[in-house]
């Protein structure tokens, strides 16, 4: 039986799967084994109803006395009360409990960075005319206002800047297979960040909600 929580994992690259009518398949494989519940939040204690999951073992000498789990990566996933009382602290979660293959699932993680980019890399403008009569400006982005009228540059205005390197959710992915024993997940598609990428896989935010809906 599914619960209503996610994983932490590590992306490891992408491949292909062939199911068993033939059709082939780009699938993202993640590394979700080894998460742990290493603490709860209460409704009555906290506020909102949470387990705080640590994934990635840390080295001993790098955590101090009152660190209770030797975990590099610790993140907190929203759930209902109940599922509190399925995932003790210091347990293990096992893949197959939270997700199985057809499930619909969101994916967070951090975008490659491409640094500083001009306006038609980063948001796909067209650029200047290479006629006669054009100078060196033909990757600029124009003008960017007028001086009497608002008499500033208007906020939000598309320029040059940071590419990349942002928080990135993927949403409505399909998970192609789940392999228990070697602790991976087989995701249809491809998530955000570079390899060995720390993501965080979620159920669906709108197949709940839909389903929930349907059940009214």
């Amino acid at each position: 039986m599914q619960t209503e929580m996610g994983l932490i994992a590590k992306k490891i690259g992408m491949t292909q799967l062939f199911q068993d009518d033939g059709t082939r398949v780009s699938v993202t494989v993640l590394e979700a084994k080894g998460n742990v519940i290493t603490a709860h939040r209460t409704d009555a204690r906290d506020g909102y109803t949470a387990l705080q999951v640590g994934f990635h073992d840390q080295k001993a000498s790098r955590l101090t006395k009152a660190q209770l789990a030797p975990k590099r990566t610790v993140r907190e996933l929203r759930v209902p009360a109940d599922t509190l009382e399925t995932h003790p602290v210091g347990s293990e979660v096992d893949l197959d409990v939270v997700f199985a293959a057809g499930a619909v699932v969101d994916v967070t993680g951090t975008s490659k960075g491409k640094g500083f980019q001009g306006v038609i890399k980063r948001h796909g403008m067209r650029g200047e005319k290479q006629t006669h009569g054009q100078h060196e400006v033909y990757r600029h982005g124009g003008s960017i206002g007028c001086r009497l009228t608002p008499g500033r540059v208007v906020k939000g205005k598309r320029m040059p800047g940071q590419m990349g390197n942002e928080r990135v959710t993927v949403q409505n992915l399909k998970i192609v297979k789940v392999m228990k024993d070697e602790g991976l997940i087989l995701v249809s598609g491809a998530i955000p960040g570079g390899k060995n990428g720390l993501v965080t896989v979620r159920h669906s935010v709108k197949f709940a909600a839909r389903a929930r809906g349907n059940k009214k």
